[in-house]
């Protein structure tokens, strides 16, 4: 029996192959995140517009990805996962290469908006492949795989960014995800098994309802976010508005998605009674946090080095590597031991790290040497990977293979709202304490006193995850052998425009 576990807990060369066409899929739009945060100068040079219009190349496709999140947990159940993976993919390079071609601002914003919704699809399917096929035996190595991919997509970007702008016209901001993209498409196409055959049941029709009510809602809460970003405040009717409206239309939600079930409604887009099981709910508050401070990071941390040091796009990026290369390193191993040892001791463990990190930036000065931040970000890197590849882990494990989409649009649309969150909040902090002293650096404290508050919050919210990994799955509970993010998409912040909101927004990710 105990060889029998051991041979299914290994990764088979097609699950493998699986594994690396699907991540190079996934990344496709963190990295473009990247590259297009780092190139709103650029843009708006090119085109002969303003940093705020420029702005909506990054808020309209943030705003279309958030809308399109909710849908493919039912479309996954009409089209199935293989189908649709691959269309997404097409549409997302035809969406790249038409903005690679576009003529002006406004066809340029139209093509992000086509890139943004084929974005939407691809985020948490990424997640739902994965989990399908690892199981849960394996859903802690495999979910660090993707960590690290959502971790070091962002860096990775502002790094290449810097290259292509350096060298290549703007165009070449999206024209590089297609040779990245024909390969990966080809490669699913030959790596990801047939959908199972359709059984005599019909797919459930689409909750019209809730796709009127909960997207629309989450993007305004990412526009209200993005707007207070932009301002510097939230009291202003272009943050106030957005955020009215996103409280109407997320409790309207609230009230039609928990309407006791009848035969003739049709069932709701997103399950909330999901939030009822406490290892669901911790998992899903834990990669909210995770995303939010991961990104708060990731968008003062360039800004440090540009304003304290003096470096260039380029450089700033190439001296926030540490932080990707800790990913690199501790996401594959905190999902493997995740799998043997459960989540949370894993997770207190990368809490205490990460704080310990967040508390040496905040004796970070104009003149302390680079050697000592760049350390700093390795072990906040390092600590954020055993949170994160954990608890996602952990979520696939409490969920039926039935509510894997669900989890997986959860997951995202909250990794997201974290990023978003993260980088309004931290954009507040520069602008209002930022010139609280001489040297500048206390904005810079401030924002790392705000994510050592948030890691204390991540470390109570951890008592809720499960203590060891659940003895292994019959039959009947394990996921079916087929197929994360936040932080869509996550992608990138701009290091270089520190309260230009709607630009920096798109880092959310998981930050893409």
């Amino acid at each position: 029996m105990a060889d029998a576990f051991q041979e299914q807990d290994r990764f088979d060369p097609p699950l493998r192959r699986l594994i690396a066409v699907v991540l190079l899929g996934g990344i496709m739009g963190i990295l473009d995140g990247s590259v297009v945060a780092v190139g709103v100068d650029t843009l708006a040079t090119g085109f002969h517009t303003s940093l705020s219009t420029i702005g909506w190349v990054s808020t309209g496709y943030l705003l279309a990805l958030t809308v399109a999140i909710p849908i493919t947990t039912w479309a996954v159940d009409r089209f199935g996962a293989r189908r649709l993976w691959l269309a997404a993919l097409v549409a997302f390079l035809a969406a790249s290469l038409a903005s690679g071609l576009a003529w002006n601002i406004a066809s340029l914003i139209v093509f992000r908006v086509a890139q943004g919704l084929a974005a939407g699809v691809l985020d948490p399917l990424v997640l739902t492949l994965l989990a399908r096929a690892a199981g849960p035996r394996r859903a802690g190595r495999v979910m660090g795989l993707m960590g690290m991919v959502l971790s070091t997509g962002p860096v990775l970007g502002l790094i290449v960014g810097g290259v292509v702008l350096a060298n290549f016209s703007w165009r070449w901001m999206f024209l590089i995800n297609l040779p990245i993209g024909i390969v990966a498409l080809v490669g699913a196409a030959r790596a990801i098994p047939p959908d199972p055959p359709r059984t005599a049941q019909r797919p459930a029709r689409l909750d019209i309802v809730g796709v009127a009510l909960i997207g629309p809602g989450f993007a305004a809460v990412v526009l209200g976010l993005t707007q207070a970003a932009e301002r510097t405040t939230v009291a202003a009717w272009q943050v106030l508005i957005p955020l009215a409206a996103a409280v109407a239309l997320l409790a309207g939600y609230g009230l039609h998605a928990l309407r006791a079930p009848s035969p003739r409604r049709t069932p709701p887009l997103i399950d909330l009674r999901l939030f009822a099981n406490p290892g669901f709910a911790a998992s899903v508050a834990i990669m909210t946090l995770v995303g939010l401070t991961m990104f708060a990071n990731l968008f003062v941390l360039p800004l440090y080095y540009q304003q304290q040091h003096g470096r260039g796009t380029l450089a700033s990026g190439l001296l926030v590597a540490p932080f990707a290369v800790a990913a690199v390193i501790a996401m594959p191993l905190s999902g493997r031991l995740s799998d043997r040892l459960g989540a949370r001791a894993l997770v207190r463990g990368g809490a205490v790290v990460t704080a310990l990190g967040e508390l040496a930036f905040t004796r970070v000065g104009g003149h302390t040497s680079e050697v000592w931040p760049a350390l700093a970000a390795f072990v906040v890197g390092a600590g954020l990977s055993f949170v994160g590849a954990p608890t996602m882990g952990s979520l696939y494990r409490t969920l039926p293979p039935a509510s894997v989409p669900q989890g997986s649009s959860v997951l995202y649309i909250l990794n997201q709202l974290g990023a978003a969150i993260g980088i309004a909040v931290v954009t507040l902090i520069l602008t209002t304490v930022g010139p609280g002293d001489g040297d500048g650096t206390a904005g810079f404290h401030g924002v790392y006193w705000f994510a050592l508050v948030t890691v204390a919050v991540i470390l109570t919210a951890s008592a809720f995850l499960p203590r060891r990994t659940a003895s292994p799955p019959t039959a009947a509970t394990a996921p079916a052998p087929t197929t994360a993010t936040a932080p869509s998409t996550a992608t990138a912040p701009a290091p270089t425009q520190p309260a230009t909101g709607p630009t920096s927004e798109e880092t959310a990710l998981p930050s893409r």
